[in-house]
């Protein structure tokens, strides 16, 4: 489990570089009064890779924590920390 914990942690931070760079993109963009379009083009990509985070923490947090917790009979309160966070990103 140690293995795949150190596998998603580093795709994670792959994927926080990538989104870096898009949003470097798009400072850079504005500074230098480039198309709008382009700049939502640019800050899409932003938002995308963001969301490829969420999703990659999300799957370790399921795959370690969770199922550690429900080994532990903390199976309600992590379904509800769950249902806060889907909440949450739903408003």
């Amino acid at each position: 489990m140690q293995n795949s914990k150190l596998t998603d942690k580093s795709k994670i931070i792959r994927r926080l570089r990538i989104a870096e760079g898009h949003l470097k993109k798009v400072r850079e963009m504005l500074e230098k009064d480039a198309y709008c379009i382009d700049v939502l083009h640019q800050s899409q990509a932003v938002q995308a890779a963001i969301r490829e985070i969420d999703s990659l923490i999300l799957n370790n947090h399921l795959n370690t924590c969770v199922v550690d917790a429900i080994k532990k009979g903390r199976d309600k309160e992590v379904i509800e920390e769950i249902m806060a966070v889907f909440k949450k990103s739903r408003r």
